[in-house]
């Protein structure tokens, strides 16, 4: 492995080269991140997923760079222009931008107005002119007049296209300038003349005319921007510092002053304008996207690992409602596995906007509830936040009320629950059933548990996130998966009950491997311990090494199998539960943590042979073998009655919980129709430089009312408290 590609990845992480070699080297051999971050931690120095993915991307791009500074030197030197100082320049660029900055002189270029001039000879003239000469240029332009050149201003002209273009060239000016203009620059936007036909729901308002220093335009703008841009709404300008610029290229190229002065300023002006400008334009903009993009993703990264990190509301009979008008509203009840027990649609709403609800058909699905509520004794109810959401939590909530129930209602995100309701793994799941009622089974399942059934719907689609459709999808594919499978495996899976949609997130396994364990699974009943695994078709050694501590079997006679414990660690386990005299029986009660807190654990791995990173592990594992890390998050809000705008005043304190987090606040529901904004000025008295510093998508956060918009249904909230203010 290339030892100049590590220093440079550990250099840019601030991390010792000797990690950043061993990272490497496991992945290299197959190793998982996951398996990596757990089960390697004494030759890590203890890191974690998201470093190890850091490394990994980092470990990319600077491999990217090398190769393609490779391709730029090999180039340049089969013309025969490769100079060691050259080499050691393009060697030392840290950006592609800069390495293609180095190659453009030598590049073969397409037809342009220079490559024309010098195919008339005009080469040697614009070398004249280009070495401060006291000659008559007009005079020396009547020396290179032929059946292409006809007059001596057309020669000028010419020569000065070359020069121009070779300043363009010039990686030193480039840089500079595109510093220059990306520091001092303002961004400016227009609204196009027919803005009222092209934007009629104003989305894009703010920006019909807005201006920013370049330098200072956040990345939620700059995606707003561009996206307003291709829907042909607003015209985008970086503007301001032209004559600065001027003058920087004329004491740079202008040596001393000569006849050639004016010929050259012409030059300078001429590849300022036409050469220069337009092309850092566009790589700063691009710069501008790039980092937008890497917010937004790990914005929407960070929003999706705390939704999937919602705790299950496992062990609990659920009715699911997908909510909606005309066509009813789809019930499924699901057992505490999941499993549907019946399903149904009842009609307790207006069929259009405006009509008044058939009171027949709402007294029947009264009744309907009523009947299911006999049968099957749901504990909880779950609403989809979808069309309809909020009509039908107030008549769940006077059913509740009416028929004097100790049951609890919960809101429901059901984005991506009809991309779920339309995919082939729900058409699997329930073929005999519609759309709709394959969402209502989704929506009650996602209470029980969320990362279970969030696993079944692409990651982009699950809507916790701000421009998603707007970054490039690789970019954002590559790392909302690496979330999904960062959380899936830090949870853990039950082998004999786990989906193929979890399973495959597993690491070491993939979609093929997760059918095979399912049908094998099938086959013999269920697996009785990890060695069962090692039977499984086309699960390989290497994947059963990074796949079996991820998978559980509680119901296996080897009491280490429900475990977080690794096969490879068994032998010192069992040597710690000998020497701690802890028998299988122990492993999980209260008296374990006792034992554990007193022990010398630097003098215990020695003992035993380990590291500390892993008698930890072990130790943890024998407290809490089934531990969930989701059982640290705040339950979900039960309710029983409903709030409208009109119950809102000024000043009230309420609950809601977070369904979205952005640059600029985040969206809380506090029980409306729609989501309540705590600007990121609100979230807190002292400075937040983020809000996701300060909220996660899923908590529990308290609020006050600061305004009430009824017209637009929009209401502002603030995390600080009036009352102390002062």
């Amino acid at each position: 492995m290339n030892e100049e590609l590590i220093k440079e990845v550990a250099k840019s992480l601030n991390l010792p080269v000797s990690k950043v070699n061993v990272v490497l080297e496991l992945l290299k051999e197959g190793a998982t991140i996951p398996f990596i971050a757990r089960y390697r931690k004494e030759l890590t120095g203890g890191m974690d997923e998201e470093q190890i993915f850091q490394i990994q991307q980092v470990f990319d791009y600077q491999e990217n760079l090398q190769k393609r500074k490779d391709d730029v030197m090999r180039l340049i030197d089969e013309k025969g222009m490769l100079t060691e100082e050259l080499k050691q320049e393009i060697l030392k660029a840290t950006k592609l931008v800069e390495v293609e900055d180095l190659y453009r002189p030598f590049k073969e270029k397409r037809k342009t107005k220079a490559t024309e001039a010098i195919a008339k000879g005009l080469e040697p003239l614009a070398d004249i002119i280009y070495s401060f000469t006291n000659l008559d240029i007009e005079e020396e332009a009547k020396k290179y007049l032929n059946n292409q050149v006809s007059t001596k201003e057309e020669a000028i002209e010419g020569a000065l296209y070359i020069i121009a273009e070779k300043i363009s060239d010039d990686a030193n000016y480039r840089k500079y300038l595109r510093d220059y203009l990306f520091k001092h620059g303002i961004l400016k936007t227009n609204a196009k003349k027919d803005v009222e036909s092209l934007d009629p729901k104003k989305v894009y308002e703010i920006y019909y005319d807005f201006e920013q220093p370049i330098h200072k335009i956040k990345p939620y703008q700059v995606l707003a921007i561009n996206r307003a841009e291709d829907e042909k709404v607003i015209t985008v300008k970086l503007e301001g510092t032209k004559e600065a610029m001027e003058t920087y290229l004329k004491k740079e190229v202008i040596k001393k002053d000569s006849n050639s002065t004016p010929y050259l300023e012409k030059a300078i002006e001429d590849a300022l304008k036409r050469l220069i400008l337009p092309s850092i334009e566009r790589e700063i903009r691009s710069e501008l996207k790039d980092v937008a993009e890497n917010q937004a993703i790990e914005v929407f990264s960070d929003n999706l690992q705390k939704l999937l990190l919602q705790p299950p509301l496992k062990g609990k009979v659920i009715l699911g409602i997908d909510p909606a008008f005309r066509t009813g509203c789809k019930l499924c009840v699901v057992n505490e596995q999941g499993m549907v027990l019946a399903k149904d649609v009842i009609y307790p709403h207006e069929k259009a906007k405006g009509e008044t609800a058939d009171e027949k058909l709402v007294f029947e699905s009264h009744l309907k509830l009523k009947v299911l509520y006999k049968k099957y004794k749901f504990e909880l109810i779950a609403i989809g936040n979808g069309t309809a959401s909020r009509e039908t939590e107030k008549f769940v909530a006077e059913f509740i009320k009416h028929e004097n129930l100790d049951i609890k209602y919960v809101i429901v995100s059901e984005a991506g629950a009809s991309v779920y309701s339309a995919s082939e793994i729900a058409r699997e799941e329930f073929p005999d059933y519609s759309v709709e009622e394959r969402s209502a089974a989704s929506i009650a399942r996602r209470l029980q548990d969320p990362l279970a059934e969030l696993v079944k719907i692409d990651p982009k689609s699950i809507g916790v996130g701000q421009y998603q459709h707007d970054v490039t999808p690789k970019k954002l594919d590559e790392t909302l998966n690496f979330v999904v499978t960062q959380v899936v495996n830090q949870v853990g899976v039950n082998a004999n009950t786990a989906s193929k949609s979890l399973l495959g997130y597993v690491s070491g396994l993939n979609k093929k491997t997760a059918e095979s364990l399912i049908e094998f699974r099938n086959k013999i009943g269920g697996f009785k311990n990890r060695k069962d695994l090692l039977s499984v078709p086309r699960l390989g050694p290497k994947a059963y090494e990074q796949a079996i501590g991820f998978l559980r079997i509680p119901e296996s006679d080897e009491v280490l199998d429900m475990t977080s414990i690794h096969p490879e660690s068994y032998e010192v386990a069992k040597t710690l539960m000998k020497k701690l005299n802890i028998q299988p029986e122990d492993i999980g009660k209260p008296t374990i943590k006792l034992l554990t807190e007193s022990l010398d654990r630097v003098a215990l791995a020695k003992e035993v042979n380990t590291d500390k990173y892993t008698l930890d592990m072990i130790l943890e594992a024998f407290e809490s073998p089934l531990r969930d890390p989701r059982d640290d998050y705040p339950q979900p809000i039960l309710k029983s009655d409903v709030l409208t705008l009109d119950d809102l005043i000024i000043g009230m304190e309420l609950e809601g919980v977070v369904r979205n987090v952005t640059d600029f606040g985040a969206f809380v529901d506090i029980g409306l129709k729609n989501d309540g904004l705590v600007h990121i000025s609100k979230l807190s008295k002292s400075f937040v430089k983020h809000p996701k510093d300060v909220v996660s998508v899923g908590n529990i956060v308290k609020v006050w009312v600061i305004n009430i918009d009824k017209e637009k249904e929009k209401v502002g909230l603030s995390m600080i408290n009036p009352s102390n203010n002062n």
